[in-house]
């Protein structure tokens, strides 16, 4: 299908940009992979498309006090290949490594990602493990969001009329945080039918800290809390990963029930798990 009439305006700034958005009517476009087919199919209408991927106040990653800054206008491709998240945040490259195909890894935005909030999107879990916070900017100002508050349920996020997602923050992880991402994948689209991203950190022997983020099984991704406490506690991985759905309710759907969405979350919770281990020195 061909998408609806619409306008289009690529301003030259942020601030610029935030203007043309502040009432709500426009969408902001950027790498376009699910605006666009979405557009295609008439299932999004924008009268007014601003384009800000190529706005340089959204393409960088460096490395701050807080942690690790990343505009929201990075590529999936940049994500996966950058030396400062490689070394210092291996599970966010990693994780965008798995996203789509390479066409799709070097158009879409990590920013553009997190504000369509996918169910079955590989960054929420990474973020989820990574507790990361989100930075959203609108004409009035800005605000910094916890990972777990931004995302609500089903293409839904805690983003108000006139925001977008300018920036990701992520934590330097040190050479005794291991961690690793395992998912299930749709094999025509890549999307997760259960992915999960493990992150834990040993002293000597025992596990000092886990967290664990787990995507594609629900309507929003979420930290599988039981699981932590039970790694942290005893250090079983299985049952620890025989907790990671505990309480939460399945998606069900052409691709798997919710039955074995929950056989597949346990296999692959310990997946990572025992990756994520593995690499913690």
């Amino acid at each position: 299908m061909i998408a609806n009439s619409f306008e289009y305006t690529a301003p030259a700034t942020l601030d610029e940009a935030l203007k043309l958005l502040a009432d709500g009517s426009a969408k902001a476009l950027s790498g376009g992979m699910s605006l666009i087919p979405m557009m295609k199919l008439r299932l999004a209408n924008p009268e007014h498309l601003v384009y800000i991927g190529r706005l340089a106040e959204l393409n960088y990653i460096r490395e701050e006090k807080d942690g690790i800054h990343i505009g929201a206008g990075v590529t999936h491709h940049e994500v996966e290949s950058a030396p400062l998240l490689r070394g210092k945040c291996p599970l966010l490259a990693e994780t965008a490594g798995f996203i789509g195909d390479i066409q799709v890894r070097n158009m879409g935005t990590i920013g553009g990602s997190i504000a369509h909030a996918d169910p079955a999107a590989d960054y929420p879990a990474a973020l989820q493990a990574l507790e990361a916070k989100i930075v959203v900017k609108s004409a009035s100002g800005s605000r910094t969001i916890a990972v777990d508050d931004f995302f609500i349920d089903t293409f839904m996020t805690a983003l108000e009329p006139g925001e977008i997602v300018t920036e990701v923050i992520v934590p330097v992880d040190d050479a005794a945080t291991g961690s690793s991402y395992q998912k299930f994948l749709q094999p025509a689209s890549g999307f997760a039918i259960v992915g999960v991203a493990a992150r834990v950190r040993r002293e000597g022997e025992k596990i000092a800290m886990a967290r664990i983020g787990v995507t594609g099984f629900a309507g929003r991704p979420f930290r599988a809390l039981e699981t932590e406490k039970a790694l942290v506690a005893n250090g079983d991985i299985r049952a620890a990963a025989a907790l990671v759905v505990q309480g939460i309710e399945a998606n069900s759907d052409l691709h798997a029930s919710a039955k074995y969405r929950g056989s597949l979350a346990v296999t692959y919770a310990a997946k990572a798990i025992n990756t994520a281990i593995s690499r913690s020195v």
